[in-house]
């Protein structure tokens, strides 16, 4: 049975799941469809049309689902759709997508710390962090288990490869491929996430071949496109594979390479 405080705010077209905790003062908009199993702290704020999973938690001044602040936005209708089990801290953003019919959409299980800010059009994937004050503009793709470290600032259409690793303040404005470690401003290739990788049970000869095929590309003083040859011509794992065809389906190109961490 869900447990309602009498000073929230709900429009009568939004549709509440059971056993769902909305606490003081929270406004729940109309469109908005809240899974079962959801934790609103208080001061909460869930503007529709937005469609939430089940068992997903909101702190204290969270703002879900608000309008665009795309300049060509003119009041279409457009979408939020989140999945089960994230965490959206306090004053976390999350905001629908700019033209009609659109949506933005998150996956599951992830984290949204203090002040982290997912612009319209995104797609979030699952077991994502962003830290506090990470923020990505409109049309960015984070795919699975990326870090956006705090105070980091994604440019709009950048993509986010899988267990990739922002670090804290970074300025990215190209695409960061699967398994690396970005930082600086602007962003640049600093080497493979090695500690999310073995986390994520990745072999030592996966690794290697990961190794193997990061240095092709930015280590190697071979173009692109000679350097995917190379590595397309080497022993292929999935994680290679993941990585070659990620970069060969960039738009924004890849970020550069920098210092290795250990030679700074």
């Amino acid at each position: 049975m869900s447990k309602i405080h009498p000073t929230a705010i709900i429009d009568a077209g939004a549709v509440i799941g059971d056993d769902v905790e909305i606490g003081p003062y929270c406004i729940i908009g109309a469109g908005v469809e809240l899974g079962e199993g959801c934790w609103l702290q208080n001061h909460v704020t869930l503007q529709g049309p937005t469609k939430i999973g089940p068992h997903n938690k909101f702190y204290q001044s969270a703002a879900i689902g608000q309008q665009t602040q795309d300049l060509k936005y003119k009041e279409e209708p457009t979408y939020l759709e989140i999945g089960s089990h994230n965490t959206f801290r306090e004053f976390a953003t999350v905001h629908r997508a700019t033209s009609a019919g659109d949506k933005t959409i998150i996956g599951s299980h992830n984290n949204f710390l203090a002040y982290s800010h997912v612009g319209h059009d995104c797609i979030v994937g699952n077991h994502v962090i962003f830290s506090n004050n990470g923020t990505v503009g409109g049309h960015v793709i984070v795919e699975d288990y990326a870090i956006i470290s705090g105070l980091s600032a994604v440019h709009q259409f950048c993509r986010i490869g899988r267990l990739s690793f922002i670090g804290g303040c970074a300025k990215i404005v190209q695409d960061v491929p699967p398994f690396c470690i970005a930082d600086g401003n602007p962003g640049r290739a600093r080497g493979l996430n090695f500690v999310g990788l073995q986390r994520a049970g990745l072999d030592e000869s996966s690794i290697k071949a990961l190794r193997q095929a990061y240095r092709t590309f930015y280590r190697s003083g071979l173009n692109a496109t000679q350097a995917l040859e190379k590595i397309e011509g080497a022993a292929m794992t999935p994680e290679v594979a993941a990585f070659a065809d990620f970069a060969k389906s960039t738009k924004r190109g890849l970020i550069p390479a920098g210092k290795a961490q250990d030679e700074e």
